[in-house]
């Protein structure tokens, strides 16, 4: 019986070797999708670092408008170890879950009114390797890291558009939130620095799109204190003892201070039932046992970005009302055999899907990706930063701390940007062609929770308009 597994797992082994380094198909049906894809969908994966060993799987959506001409996007999802699936589902891309009380049956899709695809080409890629459908061929591949997950994009990028040429000289724009604060500016600059060295491809690079990054921890876990006391979380003398005792200083607390690691918990007690992707939504804490703290979060305030979903071989569901829910369903649908055979999942690359992967063997090599965006704007590239500025994973404040410190100057000053003759947020632009802006009622990835406006924001920016 064991010879017969061994036989068996040795087959797959040696199909998936015999598989080509990269492949794609057109997707016309989705399982749970009523009818014909109104959109034009292609699937594939592409071989990148030694020898191919990384399997980068990814979607791609042609742009409703024009793809001739129309943008390329390249967006990833935060984590790291987050599916691309996640940006496609739930946030800019054409599709979303009908989320309705679960009964055993696939999971169903509708149309996303507000997909970004409307005005660009997205490429949404699983990375790094790992995340979603992507996977290694040997376990020295699936070591992975900062570095080596931007040395893999780039690589995954001119493969792509070396068997893709018709989009070469489409205006290109790299895209992501969350963790991807870090490694989409060090891509960025990749690009930009094979760009001058004339490597071929030439990449058409335009700028970068960041949702509620992750730039400087330390900058940004300092400012949930202020925010929690702006948002009514904390009283007035707490905030006051806090900026005594720790001197604003939060994170990197000297042990022998006592006064402030006992202000520190007591604030940690208050808001400990608050949801930090989004403090007025519920708190769903509904797999078993609490996550672990990824290293790069293993900090004083101990506030991390899996607060939603908790791996658990058998998973039960939260409440209905619960954003989480609708998380749970994408589990099912992935999982599907009907649904991996429409993606054209290669048979054997996977086990279970999951929406986020907190167990890969990752590296956390970019302390903070400030330099990349002080190097970036010298050059002159676009730049949309945008915050939901009820997000207390990386509040705000954070993201503008550090946009202040690139010191450029104000073209545009502070004003409200409206949807519908109404605030939908604030914004500001810099002499470096850097845009900010929060979206009002946004969480922790805004467009999840404020589709319509981040649509128009995404919009009016990609077409040079004022926000």
């Amino acid at each position: 019986m064991q010879m017969a597994k061994l036989c068996f797992s040795l087959l797959l082994l040696l199909q998936l070797c015999m598989q080509p380094a990269a492949s794609h198909s057109t997707v016309k049906f989705l399982p749970g999708f009523q009818g014909p894809l109104p959109f034009e969908l292609e699937t594939g994966y592409v071989g990148v670092g030694e020898s191919e060993e990384a399997q980068l799987f990814y979607y791609f959506v042609k742009s409703d408008k024009n793809p001739k001409e129309d943008p390329l996007l390249l967006w990833l999802t935060g984590g790291p170890g987050c599916s691309a699936f996640s940006g496609l589902a739930y946030e800019i891309g054409p599709v979303n879950f009908n989320t309705v009380e679960y009964n055993g049956s696939l999971p169903t899709l509708r149309l996303n009114p507000y997909s970004w695809t409307k005005e660009a080409s997205i490429l949404f890629v699983d990375s790094p390797v790992g995340t979603g459908f992507s996977y290694a061929r040997t376990p020295h591949a699936s070591q992975t890291g900062d570095f080596k997950q931007v040395h893999h994009l780039d690589q995954f990028l001119r493969k792509w558009l070396m068997d893709h040429p018709e989009f070469i000289s489409n205006p290109f724009y790299v895209g992501g939130d969350s963790y991807s604060g870090i490694t989409v500016p060090a891509l960025v600059q990749r690009i930009s620095n094979e760009n001058e060295e004339d490597i071929k491809p030439l990449i058409n690079l335009q700028g970068y799109i960041l949702g509620n990054p992750r730039t400087d921890m330390v900058v940004e876990q300092n400012s949930q204190i202020p925010f929690a006391h702006g948002m009514g979380l904390i009283s007035n003398e707490l905030y006051e003892s806090l900026k005594i005792t720790c001197g604003g200083e939060y994170v990197n607390v000297d042990p022998n201070n006592k006064d402030c690691l006992n202000d520190i918990q007591t604030f940690s007690k208050l808001t400990s039932g608050v949801e930090k992707s989004h403090i007025l939504e519920p708190h769903c804490q509904f797999f078993s046992p609490k996550p672990r703290a990824s290293s790069h979060n293993r900090r004083s305030l101990n506030v991390n970005e899996q607060s939603q979903e908790f791996l658990n071989p058998e998973p039960t569901f939260p409440p209905i009302g619960c954003r989480s829910y609708g998380y749970l369903l994408a589990r099912y649908w992935d999982n599907d055999h009907n649904v991996r055979k429409a993606l054209h999942i290669r048979q054997g690359s996977k086990g279970e899907w999951i929406r986020c992967n907190y167990d890969l063997p990752y590296t956390h090599e970019i302390g903070n990706s400030f330099s990349y965006h002080v190097s970036l704007s010298t050059k002159g590239y676009r730049s949309l930063i945008y915050s939901g500025d009820h997000d207390m994973i990386i509040p705000f404040l954070g993201t503008e701390a550090w946009i202040k410190s690139l010191n450029y100057s104000i073209v545009d000053d502070w004003r409200p940007w409206i949807l519908h003759s109404q605030v939908a947020g604030y914004t500001r632009t810099y002499s470096n062609q850097m845009t900010y802006a929060t979206v009002k009622g946004g969480g922790h990835t805004a467009p999840e929770y404020r589709p319509a406006e981040c649509y128009a924001m995404f919009q009016r920016w990609i077409n040079h308009d004022p926000l």
